[in-house]
């Protein structure tokens, strides 16, 4: 598998999934520290109260059809690692869904079928263009959910033949999320249930 290729900027830091793994240990508590295609990105922990009912709408729901429909698949939540050492990718997205079991005391996975993440104005970029690439060329990936926090707003990219596909955004709340990989399907009012009152 090769390196996704985007253009390195030099006002960031760059370097290898190991030498990441090296630095984790002197992270603060505080901290949320990820590395997409080498770039090493620093944040705090912490988010706004409607980007918590998001995700917890969606997994929950996605759980429960999991639970329903019998399938051996698991979703996990935004402090669980997706690592690729091959592309130097340490990211923790907001939900992801992967089929089949897992050792005892993982503390990640390299093989999601779904990754979903919340845009906000200051991940935007990144979730649009870094993480898209990273996430993309993973194999297991089947597709790829952008969720805006501020507005009704939901991307689905779905990978074809041809490569990974967008749909039509989902802009109101009487629209259906649709994960094919699964079969799950879901309200876009449901999605955003208590984080816009007119919905």
């Amino acid at each position: 598998m090769n390196k996704p290729l985007l253009k390195r900027d030099p006002n960031h830091d760059y370097m290898s999934f190991d030498d990441f793994e090296e630095l984790l240990q002197d992270k603060p508590e505080d901290a949320r520290w990820e590395l997409i295609n080498g770039r090493v990105i620093r944040g705090m922990v912490g988010a706004r109260i409607e980007h918590h009912h998001i995700i917890d709408n969606l997994a929950s729901a996605i759980t429960h059809h999991l639970r329903a429909t019998g399938r051996p698949c698991r979703v996990y939540r935004e402090t669980f690692y997706l690592k690729e050492r091959k592309q130097d990718l340490s990211a923790l997205p907001d939900v992801m869904v992967r089929c089949g079991p897992i050792p005892p005391g993982a503390t990640s996975i390299d093989d999601p079928v779904i990754v979903v993440e919340i845009v906000s104005p200051g991940s935007e970029k990144r979730d649009r263009l870094e993480k898209r690439v990273a996430y993309q060329a993973l194999p297991s990936l089947q597709t790829y959910v952008l969720i805006e926090r501020d507005q009704i707003f939901i991307d689905v990219y779905e990978r074809t033949a041809a490569g990974f596909v967008g749909n039509a955004p989902l802009q109101q709340a009487a629209d259906i999320l649709k994960l094919s990989a699964i079969d799950f399907e879901m309200s876009v009012a449901e999605v955003y249930r208590d984080v816009f009152s007119a919905i």
